[in-house]
This record gives C-alpha cells, structure tokens and sequence, in this order.
C-alpha cells in the first residue's frame, strides 16, 4: 500500500476508512463476494477497489475463494484474542450503563431458561424510590416485558411458557392466548414491549431484543421503573432509549443488521 509519505500516497487514516468499507461488505449471510459487488457495495472506484482487495489478500485479510473474495483466515486468527474470554455480560455492560444513564432507570439484562427469565446482569438507579432487582432473579415468561420479548422473538420461548401455563399474577397479567399472542405481533412490529403492573402492583417496564452474531435472539435488555416515575405516556420517549441501547448490545456481541 501507498506509503503517507510518498508522492502522491493516500493518508494513513483514508485508507483504513476504505479497508473498512471493503471489509464491512461481508456477512454471515453473504461471506464470498465478487470483486464486482465488492465494488458496487463500497461505491469505490473500480480501480481504487481492486487495488485494495488485491492488497487485502496479499496481506491476510482476505482469501480468494474461487471468483470470489472471504475474510481472510489471517484476519479471524488475529480476532481470537480480542473475543477470547470476552461474554454475554462483560460485552454489555456499557449498554446497560448507557440505558441507566440515559432513562435513569435501572437496566437489567435478562437470558431464558424454558420457561422462565433470569437476570444476569443490571445498573441500579440512583433514585431512592427504586423497583428492586437483583442478578439471578427469576421470573415467569408471560408476565412483564422482558418475558414477551422473548416469546415474540423465540417460538421455543412461547410454546415453553404456554406448556408451563400462563398463572395469573395480579389482575393486569394476561392468561387468555388469543390476546397473548395479538400482543406478541405487535411487539414484533413496534421491536419493543410496555407493561404495567403485570407481575407486580405499582411496576413497569420496557424491553427490547438483543441479536447475536447469527441474528439468533440471545438476550433482552430493558428497564423496569415504579409507576409513578413511567406511565403509558412516558412510553413514546422512553422506548427508542431502549431500542437504541438494546441495538448498541446486540452491535457488541457481532450482530449485524441483515443478520436474522
């Protein structure tokens, strides 16, 4: 590659900008490209860009496959000690952070096991008056936001809550399947889901989905608040906080849009 100090070079930081637009062509889905769609992905000059992918596979970053370019088997052997002993936890924990900061609300993360969900990591509010949560805290499925998330976004989840039977917590928990699963496809259309009071007297909440490498759902983000600090009307400012930092997590953990 050009040297910065040579006649005519391309800056240092140019060029990895360009490095970038190259490598963020490939997917899960679509790992081999032609050096034609590499092209056209990256709005490079056809020049500009066969020079780089030439130069990428000189290098290791990528491997010809065929008519086709992958990420090099060099590129992925010099990630592993960046991912190696990295988790679920340790990699979003600056989104749970930021969603606290942000809505100033505690933030849990939650995992499903059958037909439960389990909190496995969160960032307490600074409010006084606080809806108490604590790692390892487990819950029904069908019952609060987080627990809808997942049966929206996981079949196994629905069909493992609707086996262990949808008890009725307080009189806002909904037991009927007909409207379970009408809420359920709105979640999938709104990419987030509101409760109040489902699973216990004065508490609210807002989750949304966190992807993993593949698209599979792996996790759910969200926050839980007293009622006198989130009602249905805080929900229309509150839910894109949500979103946005279950996004930032699903981004942390490798997923890409497209993914799923």
């Amino acid at each position: 590659m050009a040297n910065a100090g040579d006649k005519g070079g391309i800056p240092p930081i140019l060029v990895l900008q360009k490095i970038s637009q190259v490598l963020d062509c490939f997917t899960i889905t679509e790992p081999c490209l032609t050096l034609q769609q590499i092209t056209k992905r990256t709005g490079l000059p056809g020049s500009t860009c066969q020079r780089l992918v030439h130069n990428l596979v000189r290098e290791g970053f990528l491997d010809r496959d065929e008519d086709g370019y992958r990420i090099g088997l060099g590129l992925v052997r010099w990630a592993a000690p960046g991912t190696f002993g990295l988790d679920l936890v340790r990699l979003t924990r600056p989104s749970l952070q930021q969603l606290r900061d942000a809505t100033g609300e505690t933030a849990c993360l939650y995992v499903r096991d059958g037909s439960y969900r389990t909190v496995v990591s969160l960032a307490e509010t600074h409010h006084v008056v606080m809806r108490l949560f604590m790692v390892g805290m487990v819950m029904a499925l069908h019952a609060g936001s987080a627990g809808k998330v997942f049966m929206a976004y996981d079949p196994l989840a629905r069909s493992a809550a609707v086996a262990h039977g949808l008890s009725r917590h307080t009189d806002r928990t909904v037991v009927d399947i007909d409207l379970l699963d009408e809420q359920l496809e709105d979640i999938r259309k709104l990419g987030y889901a509101a409760t109040f009071e489902e699973r216990d007297r004065g508490a609210a909440s807002v989750s949304a989905p966190v992807f993993g490498l593949t698209g599979e759902l792996v996790a759910v983000l969200g926050i839980g608040a007293p009622t006198q600090r989130l009602t249905p009307s805080d929900v229309g400012a509150i839910a894109p906080k949500v979103v946005a930092a279950a996004e930032d997590a699903s981004r942390r953990l490798g997923y890409r849009p497209g993914a799923r």
